[in-house]
């Protein structure tokens, strides 16, 4: 099955869950920003949870379907269509016929949405991955952002994703998609919001900073600054400041950790964070409130409220249990089995 860029939106990339155990050479995870948007959109679609699928950022990209596919848009809200037919909804698995275009314009809510395709882009595993870092040019397509006439190419569909699809053809014969009648209901999603509350830990040098510091990040707003992207999320906001100024050695951070440079406004490490860092690290973002950080876009605001590892880990499980749910309700929906 062949999908042919003609547009690529401002910055479409193959991604996966992220390239992991290898941190420890320097080797940044990457994969996709909102994980959990990209899990549900590969479960709709037959996929095991962690396939490759295409991230389009804040605006989307144009696709021509050289065949039939099974598809799956999960996260933002993008104003998405087909060429002489419906909006494509989301959350839910749609039927694209061949030869028909896709049209993905900007974010309407949130920033980033995952396309999934059955049978999962197909694109050379790099280090046991195949998400895309750009600035190293690693893994996903060429190891960099789509580009008009790139042609990628689907894996296997799922024996599921392939009895679906028929039924899905069959109700709506001659149509260019076919949207399911059912879909993953907005309480099962994550509550994103243009001004979410996400929950963090304290961090290691927290203890470090001022007291009123610790106080302004724990109760005033933050908002995303334009120098933000998938690196890093750099914030504005009540400057932070340490009780004593010293050098601290690079110590290892990850998706989610809070740092403070010496201007004193925090920076939230993102998906291609970097493996060490030097600054102090005052807070680290709840797993499963990374979704909603993933969704703002610049000019957002986010307020962060502390609360203990254990509840963090609470969280994480209580995610992975709905994930696991969710699974099994999109099987018994699609009416076969799925991996």
């Amino acid at each position: 099955m062949t999908i042919e860029v003609l547009h690529p939106g401002m910055l479409t990339t193959v991604q996966d869950e992220g390239r992991f155990g290898l941190r420890g050479v320097g080797v940044v995870t990457s994969g996709a920003m909102d994980r959990f948007a990209l899990q549900v959109a590969n479960l709709l679609v037959g996929n095991e949870r962690g396939a490759a699928a295409l991230e389009m950022t804040l605006t989307g990209a144009t696709l021509v379907f050289h065949d039939d596919a099974l598809v799956a848009l999960c996260g933002a809200d993008m104003d998405a269509r087909a060429d002489e037919g419906p909006p494509l909804p989301g959350w839910r698995p749609v039927l694209v016929r061949s030869g028909t275009v896709l049209r993905f314009g900007r974010a309407l809510r949130g920033a980033r949405a995952c396309l999934a395709v059955a049978g999962g882009i197909a694109v050379p595993a790099v280090l046991a991955s195949r998400s895309t870092h750009v600035p190293s040019r690693l893994g996903g397509f060429a190891g960099r952002a789509l580009q008009p006439g790139d042609r990628l190419q689907a894996g296997t569909p799922s024996a599921a994703a392939l009895a679906l699809a028929a039924r899905l053809a069959a109700a709506a014969p001659g149509a260019p998609i076919a949207p399911a009648a059912w879909a993953i209901a907005p309480s099962a999603r994550p509550p994103y919001a243009e001004q979410p509350v996400v929950r963090v830990t304290r961090g290691r040098e927290a203890e470090a900073m001022t007291g009123g510091s610790l106080h302004s990040f724990f109760t005033t707003p933050y908002s995303i600054t334009p120098q933000s992207d998938r690196m890093g999320y750099r914030l504005a906001g009540a400057r932070l400041e340490e009780a004593e100024p010293r050098e601290m050695i690079s110590e290892a951070v990850t998706m989610g950790t809070v740092q403070v440079p010496p201007g004193g406004q925090p920076i939230v490490l993102m998906a291609d964070a970097q493996t060490t860092g030097g600054y102090p690290r005052i807070a680290q973002v709840a797993a499963a409130d990374l979704p909603l950080l993933a969704q703002l876009k610049p000019g957002g605001t986010v307020r962060f409220r502390e609360i203990t590892l254990q509840e963090a880990q609470s969280l994480y499980i209580r995610q992975q249990l709905d994930l696991r749910r969710l699974e099994q309700l999109v099987r018994l929906k699609a009416g076969a089995s799925m991996p």
